[in-house]
């Protein structure tokens, strides 16, 4: 088993703040989600440009959820639905989406996290539907 040295320890033991997307059943959602070990305080999230989902209709980059929350305990994740993906490609957005999210642990250490999805990623992906989703799962 290999050996950790301090610094890998304590980075371990931080909060990890990410934005991520999910594509479930042709759906598109987007997430943020602490995956570290510790809370984060001060979670803000800025986007490259703004972010419209619900077929233009809704800003999601102007939610409160990425302007500022306060508090994420470690696992806990925020989704928010944006599009069908098929719809999302149509209205011609942009496929890259960047961001910086910065955040504090609980003694003020500041951190800041700079992520960078392409969407695109997802127009190819096919979806089934499952037997709990109305549709045929394929089974015999």
């Amino acid at each position: 088993m290999p050996r950790r040295n301090a610094e890998q320890s304590t980075d371990d033991a931080r909060p990890d703040v990410i934005l991520d997307f999910n594509c479930d059943q042709g759906m598109l959602f987007i997430s943020l989600k602490n995956i570290g070990a510790r809370s984060a305080y001060r979670v803000a999230t800025k986007f490259d440009q703004p972010l419209h989902g619900l077929q233009g209709r809704k800003c999601i980059s102007d939610l409160q959820l990425f302007r500022r929350v306060d508090f994420i305990p470690p696992g806990k994740e925020f989704v928010q639905f944006m599009d069908p993906v098929a719809a999302w490609f149509t209205k011609r957005r942009s496929a890259k989406v960047g961001v910086t999210i910065t955040y504090a642990d609980r003694e003020g250490r500041r951190y800041s996290e700079r992520i960078t999805h392409d969407l695109r990623v997802y127009r190819d992906l096919g979806y089934t539907r499952t037997a709990q989703s109305g549709g045929s799962n394929g089974a015999g």
